[in-house]
């Protein structure tokens, strides 16, 4: 059993929160700050005007005193692991403190999201890398170029999903009323996969989209049915497993190759259609635990033909769930490794 220091975004809807209970699961013993403000459950706080200005200036405010927190908290105990989620917010001469005052404590920084494109990462984060025993990505191309800003170790681990909440659920009736769909997308609004959906629709596909910042597409086309809602805890696995095929969109933005819903989506059960990439290929096998497409018209077709494939769709979406099981893409797994790489410094 380690203990453990933990900071990240402790939002319950939110991967870290994902990560901290998982950690507390495993055994460890975890101490956790919130680097974000914490809401209400089910609510999203958005950000200050005076924080949004603060990180275009790429020095983002530390509005929940996370500096402070670490150095006091070093200060009182030791601990065998400081695991810091992102660490936009947390300052170069904070990480060079913690290296002197706690030297056999494992300093971690952990992400999922694309570390080295500008929009990324902070210039705190970039001028503090190098105090990092260890930097763990989900994205392959930044392994060297985290590298090359300075990270002394960098290590991959895989998007998970989190054995609690990703899981096949029966629906009550009222559930599936609400969440029935013969093709749904979740996810943020980004252009590419808006048109990717429309042109769907003006093909004769019902598609019902999840996710934040769609306001402006309600009522765009008659066969989109924009919820324009993010979707918390269970009622994210819910509409996975009530829906048909689950378009899985990757965010160009962050040159995503592969994401948490690559292996959320099987892990419910769900019949996932997601975009072809490498990642994606090594993950799933195509045709066999999931499907792939690279153009709107190859999506269109694989889109019809599974709608009329239901015995092919149940088995393509049960071989992905048993390939989530067996190669261990379960949050508990991931962690695990990772802790386990800590041992060897």
């Amino acid at each position: 059993m380690s203990r453990i220091l933990f900071i990240g975004d402790l939002n319950q809807y939110g991967r870290g929160y994902q990560r901290y209970r998982t950690l507390h699961e495993l055994g460890h013993d975890v101490i956790a700050y919130s680097h974000t403000f914490v809401s209400e459950p089910n609510k999203i706080q958005p950000p200050t005007l005076l924080y949004k200005i603060f990180w275009k200036l790429r020095i983002p405010l530390d509005d929940m005193g996370i500096n402070l927190i670490l150095r006091r908290e070093v200060k009182r105990q030791n601990f065998d692991v400081i695991w810091i989620e992102k660490g936009n917010m947390v300052w170069p001469s904070t990480l060079r403190y913690l290296k002197r005052a706690s030297p056999n404590s494992v300093l971690i920084s952990c992400s999922e999201d694309d570390m080295y494109v500008q929009h990324g990462h902070s210039l705190w984060y970039r001028w503090g890398l190098d105090s990092y025993d260890i930097v763990f990505t989900t994205k392959a191309y930044n392994l060297n170029e985290l590298l090359m800003f300075g990270a002394k170790k960098t290590i991959l681990f895989l998007d998970s999903y989190d054995e609690k909440i990703h899981k096949k659920t029966d629906l009550t009736d009222t559930q599936k009323n609400r969440f029935s769909a013969d093709v749904s997308a979740i996810g943020a609004f980004e252009n590419e996969r808006a048109m990717s959906m429309l042109y769907l629709a003006q093909n004769g596909i019902k598609v019902t989209v999840w996710g934040n910042g769609w306001g402006s597409w309600v009522g765009r086309h008659s066969n989109l049915d924009v919820r324009n809602e993010f979707l918390f805890g269970e009622d994210y696995s819910r509409a996975i497993c009530a829906t048909k095929i689950n378009i899985n969109f990757l965010r160009k933005i962050n040159r995503d190759e592969v994401t948490s819903r690559s292996v959320e989506i099987p892990a419910c059960g769900g019949f996932m259609l997601a975009e072809r990439t490498g990642r994606h290929l090594s993950f799933f096998e195509e045709g066999v635990e999931a499907e792939f497409f690279s153009s709107n018209q190859e999506l269109l077709k694989k889109v019809r033909m599974y709608l009329e494939r239901e015995s092919e769709r149940e088995r393509i979406a049960a071989a992905g769930y048993q390939r989530c099981k067996n190669s261990g893409y379960g949050m508990h797994a991931q962690l695990a490794n990772m802790l386990a790489q800590t041992s060897h410094l």
